[in-house]
């Protein structure tokens, strides 16, 4: 039994779902609006303000989707309520970032400046020019581009240079040493 597809999704007040027969699921609420397309094998109920999942067999496949679609489900619920939220602090002299217009500029140690678009829905703040703030109702979105923002420069293991989730571990490694 899938024990996260059995857990019942509440609906928070503000927030609309509405399932259509070919589970077409469209989530409104005070962030926005989300749309996604479900697998028919699955069944989505929504009764009381509480959205129920059941399977229709046990095969492995249909249990792998029952939890993937009730946890997809609850973000969504929770993206268009609360939204979610993504810190990455940038390590380095002279790495820092800065927002121009509908584009995020990234000054990384190389070359030349990365220029990165904000995806729609998405919003970046910049506290200081060395920490961005991804704020936005979809998981996903947000997630891919924190993910794209980091990847520019990933901390690297010596001195920890590089571009970080906030809080996130960097494994450090010891530099050559000297023999004598």
């Amino acid at each position: 039994m899938s024990r996260i597809g059995n857990k019942v999704i509440k609906v928070p007040a503000g927030v609309n779902v509405e399932v259509t027969p070919t589970n077409f699921v469209t989530v409104t609420g005070p962030k926005g609006t989300l749309q996604f397309q479900f697998s028919t094998v699955i069944t989505i109920e929504m009764e009381n303000n509480e959205i129920t999942i059941k399977r229709s067999s046990d095969v492995n496949d249909v249990r792998k989707l029952h939890g993937t679609t009730r946890a997809v489900l609850a973000n969504m619920v929770t993206g268009v309520s609360v939204g979610f939220k993504r810190e990455l602090e940038i390590i380095g002299v002279g790495y820092r970032a800065q927002l121009q217009g509908n584009k995020l500029v990234l000054n990384a140690g190389y070359s030349h400046l990365v220029e990165l678009d904000v995806p729609n829905g998405v919003t970046v703040t910049l506290p200081k020019n060395t920490e961005v703030i991804i704020e936005g109702y979809d998981k996903q979105v947000v997630g891919e581009f924190a993910a794209n923002i980091r990847a520019v420069r990933k901390p690297e293991p010596y001195k920890g240079k590089g571009i970080r989730y906030k809080g996130e571990n960097v494994r450090r490694k010891e530099g050559k040493t000297a023999k004598k």
